[in-house]
């Protein structure tokens, strides 16, 4: 057991004490070493193809640039080669305005512009209620949180609670609740599901149905202003959200129901980060923390639907899907309540104990297919998600910024942050194979401590755990989505809100910033801004 570990973790920078975990935590780390042991084994690669332990899309030759490219930063009196082009060949240098989280890959061909373009009109279309005269746009809901992929991803960029109105189109609740029997508890540890929904309200809150059916209630937050002294005696107010749900359509939720707020997430990018290749995540990997930084992120492991195997997971906020097809099949159901073929659910995230929304008509067109986005639908969806283009960095030779980076460094940051990575050479598209991209993410599950827990398990993540989100294009969060509400509920006003939030495994690096100067502080936001 221990050659795995050793052999999963790296050297980090840092010498703070490792974080006292609970007993219960230290079972979960075990229990996440034992699951990846099962991995590691050559006779669990077979039933596994997807997450090799090692690089095995690269020569010898290869392999040595792709670790000398990816070695962390040491000289901050200039940038880094290609550090510009953060999304490799594929960054779009076009004009920093509103549209810049939706230009395609730069790098893509003539004829895969215009796939993308179906796709983006896909994105963008408004499904409608069953039946209507429009037929390929049937079957919205009967139950559902938004009418059109861009309702959510705004712009293609990042959600945002609903500050000063009833508009909660790009956040929902997410209701589920831990296994309680043993048969659940097995179904979760053999990646069957990830948890278990409400009875009644299924996997997520949905505020909208169509006519003729009630909505299943609004999501209610109150918020609690905290005031922060930071060392130099700067005082930053941070608000605490609770959250509640008001006028249930459907009765009480189930008392052992939690509820989970989520922001939609930046589309940018995310092709490249399906093609990093699963050995360089597990590298990065130190559950049950091995070299004692503080630092235990976790993979998660999770079945992909369409095959039926185990894969390494990578998207959503505690990294739950393996796939963008997969993300894009459970968004359609989940907030839309359209069926595709990775997701049949013709009604959405209806229950059989809601008989009324289950009466309703479906958008299934037999001509078309057997679910409301067949394939060809499916297909242009998943293509535009994967080529959506990392805009090009700013600033990145300004005396400040590279003091910014410098500090980011310096804290801890780049812990869990994990700055560049080389994608795979053997990628499906041309255009996401080989590509040196800056991410800065390592795409692990961590404890974010109480501040930010949800208490809601997702698979092999516990309620403290999420994902490390990718920091690619967060400093044009204004730009693009006229916001900057930040983490996964938005309860972060600004980038300094989102950084004084961090604890459990960040803590450290939490506190390195609370204690910098006021210009080390600002260097730091402005390289976050730069990205």
């Amino acid at each position: 057991m221990r050659r795995i570990i050793d052999f999963l973790r790296r050297p980090r920078s840092g010498t703070d004490t490792p974080r006292p975990y609970s007993a219960a935590r230290r079972l979960g780390a075990c229990a996440a070493v034992l699951s990846l042991f099962t991995i590691l084994t050559p006779a669990a690669a077979q039933d596994l193809p997807g997450v090799p332990a090692i690089r095995d899309d690269l020569t010898p030759k290869d392999l040595a640039r792709v670790r000398a490219i990816t070695r962390p930063a040491t000289d901050f009196s200039k940038p880094e080669q290609f550090e510009l082009m953060q999304g490799g060949a594929g960054t779009t240098k076009k004009r920093v305005n509103a549209d810049s989280f939706s230009h395609s890959s730069a790098n893509i061909t003539f004829e895969e512009e215009g796939t993308f373009k179906l796709g983006n009109a896909i994105f963008r279309k408004n499904w409608v209620s069953s039946p209507s005269s429009t037929q390929a746009s049937d079957g919205l809901g009967p139950l559902f949180n938004a009418r059109a992929c861009q309702s959510c991803h705004l712009k293609d960029g990042r959600g945002h609670p609903p500050e000063g109105s009833a508009d909660a189109t790009s956040m929902f609740l997410r209701l589920a609740r831990e296994a309680g029997t043993e048969e659940e508890k097995q179904a979760v540890a053999s990646h069957q599901v990830l948890n278990f929904p409400d009875p009644v309200y299924g996997t997520q809150l949905q505020d909208l149905a169509v006519p003729g059916l009630a909505s299943e209630g609004r999501m209610r937050i109150d918020y609690e202003e905290m005031p922060v002294t930071l060392d130099d005696g700067t005082v930053v107010s941070l608000r605490k959200p609770a959250y509640s749900v008001e006028n249930p359509g459907y009765g009480p939720l189930d008392k052992r129901t939690t509820l989970s707020p989520r922001i939609a997430n930046p589309m940018i990018g995310l092709g490249l980060v399906e093609q990093i290749h699963p050995a360089d995540i597990l590298a990065n990997a130190d559950p049950d923390d091995a070299d004692g930084d503080g630092i235990s992120g976790r993979a998660s492991i999770v079945r992909d639907t369409l095959s039926g195997e185990l894969a390494l997971g990578r998207f959503g906020w505690k990294a739950q899907t393996a796939t963008i097809r997969q993300q894009s099949s459970d968004a359609l159901a989940g907030d839309i309540g359209i069926s595709s073929p990775e997701v049949p659910h013709h009604w959405g995230d209806c229950t059989p104990a809601q008989k009324a929304c289950l009466d309703m008509p479906t958008g299934v067109q037999p001509r078309l297919g057997d679910t409301e986005a067949p394939e060809p639908i499916m297909e242009l969806v998943t293509f535009y998600s994967q080529n959506l283009a990392v805009p090009a960095r700013r600033n990145i030779d300004k005396p400040q910024v590279l003091a910014g980076k410098r500090a980011f460094y310096d804290m801890g940051c780049t812990s869990c942050h994990t700055p560049k990575f080389v994608t795979r050479r053997d990628a499906p598209n041309k255009a996401h194979a080989f590509q040196l991209i800056w991410p800065y993410s390592d795409f692990l599950l961590h404890d974010m401590g109480e501040g930010l827990a949800d208490g809601q398990q997702v698979g092999v993540a516990d309620g403290y755990e999420w994902r490390t989100p990718p920091l690619w294009g967060i400093g044009l969060t204004q730009r693009v989505n006229n916001h900057t509400f930040f983490l996964h509920d938005g309860r972060a006003r600004n980038l300094t809100e989102a950084i004084l939030w961090h604890g459990g495994e960040a803590q450290s690096a939490r506190d390195k910033f609370a204690a910098a100067s006021a210009e080390e502080r600002e260097a730091l936001i402005g390289f976050l801004e730069s990205l």
